[in-house]
């Protein structure tokens, strides 16, 4: 369910009563353990984390008007998801996130290749969430997305 909202604040603004709590907690979750360098803006009708194109002035590689992203959080019909792209694109980190996951959360992960969807909004892992944005810098993001994506 993609938003017209033009800044966070906003999007939240416009969320169901239910969902206000937990993507707010998750962007503070996030905007608290990002590293340097990242920014935070609306991307694709999503709250998104970014490489800013004074960072990154190639943008994005399907569209460079647009910064590189790195993660979304929505609030979609039936989950909340969070898109990280570094989980999609290393599979060290995918392999680290896999195994933690049940020590923070005894239900099953619902994961697809970047998203993990949080069907229960009381099952949501804040602190993995926030040791997952920690662990890859702009400068290490970029380089994987280079060698991925770049030819």
């Amino acid at each position: 369910m993609q938003s017209n909202a033009k800044t966070p604040k906003e999007y939240i603004a416009e969320l169901p009563p239910d969902r206000k709590q937990p993507i707010m907690k998750l962007r503070e979750t996030i905007l608290k353990n990002l590293p340097e360098g990242f920014q935070e803006v609306m991307s694709y009708g999503m709250i998104g984390y970014v490489v800013p194109h004074a960072i990154y002035p190639d943008g994005y590689h399907t569209n460079p008007v647009l910064p590189l992203p790195f993660i979304n959080i929505a609030s979609q019909k039936n989950f909340i998801a969070l898109y990280h792209m570094g989980i999609y694109s290393n599979k060290g980190l995918l392999k680290w996130f896999v195994s933690a996951y049940p020590k923070h959360v005894k239900t099953k992960l619902d994961m697809g290749k970047s998203c993990i969807r949080f069907k229960n909004i009381n099952h949501i892992p804040y602190s993995l969430i926030g040791e997952l944005a920690s662990k890859m810098t702009v400068e290490q993001w970029i380089t994987i997305y280079e060698q991925a994506w770049k030819k």
